[in-house]
């Protein structure tokens, strides 16, 4: 995954940039049979649009650059985030059903005990650099594609 991005200033080894393009969807927002997608993200909260990244190629301000992640990334960290929880909340939830007696707090109990699992879960994942080293953006040169233009991670 990648963005055009230009650098807008300079803080010892890392650059700040800002994203010049709309990242995501399939092109067809303002089409006829369009989903407006990213239209309606907006309408709730504007993209961020400016990181402080690692300036392993040493940009200078006013360097147009790409931002790239990996392709999984995004999709890993959302599986994380809240794909585990739901995933747990629902097997906490029919599990406690099943050697609880089927009892609403029971059910409950069971439900709150597989989301604060997940809070565990994740809590450790975000301490793990491996882990963490696999969501990070990089700063790459203005190549047609991140991987050509030697992005380091």
């Amino acid at each position: 995954m990648e963005a055009r991005a230009r650098v807008v200033a300079v803080e010892g080894a890392h650059a700040w940039v800002e994203v010049s393009e709309q990242p995501g969807g399939c092109g067809r927002c303002d089409e006829p049979g369009g989903c407006r997608s990213l239209k309606l993200s907006g309408l709730f909260r504007d993209p961020q649009q400016r990181f402080r990244l690692p300036n392993h190629i040493g940009a200078r301000p006013g360097d147009s650059v790409r931002v790239c992640m990996s392709d999984g990334a995004p999709l890993r960290a959302a599986l994380a985030s809240y794909g585990l929880g739901a995933l747990l909340t629902v097997c906490g939830g029919g599990l406690a059903a099943l050697l609880g007696g089927g009892g609403d707090a029971w059910v409950l109990g069971g439900a709150l005990g597989g989301l604060a699992l997940a809070a565990l879960v994740n809590r450790t994942l975000m301490r793990s650099r491996r882990w963490r080293g696999g969501l990070q953006m990089t700063v790459a040169g203005d190549a047609p594609s991140c991987t050509a233009g030697g992005a380091h991670g």
